[in-house]
């Protein structure tokens, strides 16, 4: 989308401009600090963010965003919030992301001219803007996460019934690789340092590219998969449980049998339950589709996002 043209997201969000930042947060001595810029233009201390570039995602507009306006290269995770309010353009919606700093030299230029990191607690204080704060005061309530787990579902393949090969070897369909062109770049703003899979060569083919992106390998996952997970999910969700809890981010691309069972066993007894399926509805999880779930230090989870597809 243009910078003032209406996109279609922006009319399904009942906005008229979208925008995209994050709460850039890196470990200090004393424990998390949060990142803010000083934008001369306005005389204002602010979170990083900015408006989408056309044909971006609001998930790739809030990478770049900060990255422009800090010179950090962040890791994405929790959805922490959305501010919305008036611009001389209409209606504006910012949609913000927890942003780990991962490395990053601040250059002042014409946009930003100071970057601090600074407690939380401090931070707020230093904000211009209420929206602001109240997004930082949402991220501040989490605990850090130290593990997060993205569940993919693998993209669309060729016809059962057209196949007459071994199931496990359907290939993608030609709508199913446009799908992986657009998960791939989407799944990349979440830093995996490891990828795994179920069997079915159409798991293993929705990560390839990013795990040649990432120059990392595909450990397949037999008990993953739908006919083990089918025959004994014990085995199943206690693999899955150890991934999720290994320092960093860890991917795993399944199946549509899969997926729900391993987001409520994940999920179960916290907060988080009824959130993952509001209402008692089945736990979605449709073709391309992500779901990103967090993890404290007690391997308890602290967040679960769904992203029925890349456009965040």
């Amino acid at each position: 989308m243009t910078r003032t043209d209406r996109s279609g997201l922006a009319h399904d969000l009942g906005v008229d401009v979208l925008a995209a930042g994050a709460v850039l947060w890196r470990e200090g001595p004393g424990g998390p600090e949060v990142g803010l810029v000083h934008r001369p233009r306005y005389d204002d201390w602010s979170l990083p963010k900015g408006k989408l570039d056309r044909g971006e995602t609001l998930a790739a507009a809030a990478v770049r965003e900060v990255f422009e306006e800090t010179g950090h290269r962040i890791r994405l995770g929790a959805r922490v919030g959305e501010t919305r309010y008036t611009v001389a353009e209409g209606a504006k919606l910012v949609r913000y992301w927890a942003g780990e700093s991962r490395g990053g030299v601040f250059a002042p230029n014409a946009e930003t001219d100071e970057l601090r990191f600074l407690p939380a607690a401090e931070a707020v204080g230093l904000l211009s803007y209420e929206h602001d704060r109240d997004v930082l005061r949402l991220f501040a309530r989490r605990p850090v996460v130290v593990s997060t787990l993205l569940l993919v579902r693998h993209a669309k393949a060729g016809r059962r019934e057209a196949w007459s090969g071994d199931d496990l070897r359907r290939p993608l369909s030609s709508t199913g690789h446009a799908e992986v062109a657009r998960l791939t770049p989407f799944l990349r703003l979440f830093g995996p340092d490891r990828i795994a899979s179920a069997p079915p060569l159409r798991c293993v083919a929705t990560v390839e590219p990013l795990a040649a992106a990432l120059d990392v390998r595909i450990d397949v996952e037999s008990s993953l998969g739908e006919n083990a997970f089918a025959t004994d999910p014990t085995i199943g969700l206690e693999r899955a449980a150890a991934i999720a809890t290994q320092l960093g981010v860890s991917l795993v691309c399944s199946q549509g049998g899969v997926i729900p069972d391993l987001v409520d066993a994940l999920t179960a007894g916290t907060p988080l339950a009824d959130r993952v399926r509001p209402g008692g509805a089945a736990i979605p999880a449709r073709k391309a589709s992500t779901w990103v779930i967090g993890f404290g230090d007690d391997r308890q989870p602290v967040f679960a996002d769904y992203y029925r597809d890349p456009m965040g």
